[in-house]
């Protein structure tokens, strides 16, 4: 503390103020106390001027022992004053949700790795810092690149680069895609084991805006059926729901054929020799299915009942046979209650050229009452359909109502055909066989049901990581038109997924998607006359998890600014 004097042409005032150290470096003071003029001191403080200033001092030591105490006390006491406007352009609004998403980053340890690459390209910019605030954004406001630079500069850690750094930047994270990869999957043990024995693998597809096809940006079946020009991935996932591995490849491309390229890079860069592959009908074809027979791998995939062959497919479809899953009671299906919510199986040999192989039928009353519902209601809108003249087929959607209206053509001699709509009963009927049934295929002969059917439930979740990526981090549409950096984007998206899901896992999975990206998304700061940090959210049990999971805490009344860098060097597990 010191003693301020102004002298004004009217009036001397005497202040006591307070120095402080501004976030650039210099120094600059805060007033704690208006004294009061030279004038009116005078009267009490009197009879000299010496005599105030003497007054004044000792009120000035009285004060820097006062604030002494305080501190010791960690009681923070800042001055507002109600006549002073707020300074043009100074930022007191500061994210730091961040915070908790860069624990894991540097858990998996991705600064070395940009100090690889910068190693290696020999570029002046801080790509670590680069890729970060991208990954952070892409999972708290994700958008363009160029907002991206923006929303970063809200950031409690402000950009260390400049905006064309940025894309500059991509263009290495594009080329250097692969082995990006292959290390953040071996510094992926840092955090733990990694459930790699089981790898789901599955296939989607992300739009573009525009018109024309352009490099691997091809015309194809897009999953929002859109018009535009697609690209697709391939995602490898492991047991636990986190991403392990990606691909692009063209938009018109048969998905079936983008698995062997990235499963050799899987088995190669990563060291993965020993697992059970597991995905849908689509992506276990005989080939696909005999590849991963190989070595020390084995595979579990759904297959269609309505594709089986004919003999398959009776067996399949009939109610004799049935096991309850739990302890293998046999069981006749036909007499289970509807609101039954047991699993039940039967199972064969299934061979076929290249392959011996299990067939696993299952049955799930639950699940056949579900589908039943759901056609009862889709034949109900056919109805409708016939009734107001509406027949139309809409031939892109396999659940569209109008697939059970049937059409005769009735000729009458000497005249054009009529066309007459009715509702297909038989159409209905041979739905209604597949209620509840579901099929899975493995050559994992000597295994349990109940361990293998466990294995192909698990899918949902890369399911779940691709709707996180589209949905909740907006991976589409895709704006970029230089294939490098396309990749760059799908890379930033894939290690958003991947730092997000190890967080997830830490808590425990207790908490939605919608839960914890709204928690980070709330955990703001303000700054307050560059002295510290007020918290801006509410203090709630998942803000405790998320400060217990990642060793520090922001949940304070106020954090000074030394304290808020100490936290910042916690979360990058540098104290």
């Amino acid at each position: 503390m010191n003693l301020h004097i102004t002298k004004s042409k009217n009036a001397e005032s005497f202040y006591i103020c307070k120095s402080y150290v501004k976030a650039n470096g210099s120094t600059s003071s805060t007033i704690v106390r208006k004294l009061g003029t030279l004038e009116h001191l005078l009267v009490e403080h009197g009879p000299t001027r010496d005599d105030v200033i003497a007054w004044a001092k000792n009120e000035v030591k009285i004060e820097t022992e006062k604030y002494k105490k305080e501190k010791e006390a960690k009681t923070v006491l800042i001055p507002f004053h109600a006549d002073r406007q707020l300074d043009y352009n100074k930022q007191t609004f500061f994210r730091g949700g961040y915070l908790f998403l860069q624990s894991i980053y540097y858990q998996l340890q991705m600064n070395k790795i940009c100090r690889k690459l910068k190693q290696k390209h020999k570029f002046e910019y801080d790509i670590n810092a680069i890729l970060s605030d991208l990954i952070y954004t892409r999972i708290l406001e994700p958008c363009s690149k160029r907002s991206s630079y923006k929303t970063a500069s809200e950031f409690l850690e402000k950009p260390s680069y400049k905006l064309h750094d940025v894309y500059r930047a991509l263009d290495v994270l594009g080329a250097e895609c692969d082995l990006i990869q292959a290390e953040v999957y071996k510094n992926s043990h840092f955090l733990g084991n990694r459930n790699d024995k089981i790898l789901y693998y599955d296939c989607s597809n992300y739009y573009f805006e525009i018109e024309q096809e352009d490099g691997s940006k091809k015309y194809g079946k897009s999953k929002e059926h859109r018009p535009n020009p697609i690209i697709q991935m391939g995602l490898f996932m492991d047991g636990d729901g986190i991403p392990l591995a990606f691909s692009l490849f063209p938009g018109n491309s048969n998905e079936q054929t983008s698995l062997k390229p990235l499963e050799k890079k899987v088995l190669g860069e990563f060291g993965c020799q020993k697992f059970i592959y597991c995905s849908d009908a689509g992506l276990g074809s005989e080939d696909i299915k005999a590849y991963n027979h190989m070595g020390e791998r084995a595979y579990i995939v759904t297959q269609s009942i309505k594709k089986l062959k004919k003999e398959e497919k009776e067996w399949a479809l009939d109610t004799k046979g049935f096991k309850r899953v739990s302890d293998d009671t046999p069981v006749d299906i036909t007499q289970l209650p509807v609101d039954d919510k047991g699993l039940y199986y039967k199972d064969e040999p299934y061979t076929t050229k290249k392959l011996h192989q299990r067939l696993i039928i299952t049955y799930s009353p639950k699940y056949a009452l579900y589908q039943k519902t759901l056609r009862d209601k889709q034949v109900e809108r056919a109805q409708k359909m016939l009734d107001s003249g509406n027949t139309k087929k809409n031939r892109k959607n396999p659940n569209d109502p109008a697939r059970f209206i049937g059409t005769i053509a009735a000729t009458k001699e000497g005249e054009a055909a009529d066309i007459h709509h009715y509702l297909d009963e038989n159409k209905i009927t041979e739905e209604s066989q597949y209620d509840g049934l579901y099929a899975v295929c493995t050559d994992l002969l000597d295994d349990e049901v109940g361990d293998i059917l466990k294995v192909s439930e698990g899918r949902w979740q890369i399911e779940a990581c691709f709707r996180i990526m589209k949905t909740d981090f907006s991976a589409r549409p895709v704006y970029l038109q230089d294939e490098n950096r396309i990749k760059a984007h799908f890379l930033i998206c894939f290690l958003a997924l991947t730092i997000y899901r190890f967080l997830e896992k830490k808590l425990d999975s207790k908490y939605t998607c919608e839960e914890l990206l709204d928690a980070l998304k709330t955990m703001n700061f303000a700054e307050v006359q560059e002295q510290g940090f007020i918290p801006l959210y509410k203090r709630e049990p998942i803000t405790d998890a998320l400060h217990e999971t990642c060793g520090f805490r922001t949940d304070y009344q106020f954090i000074t600014k030394n304290k808020m860098k100490t936290i910042q060097k916690q979360s990058k597990g540098r104290e």
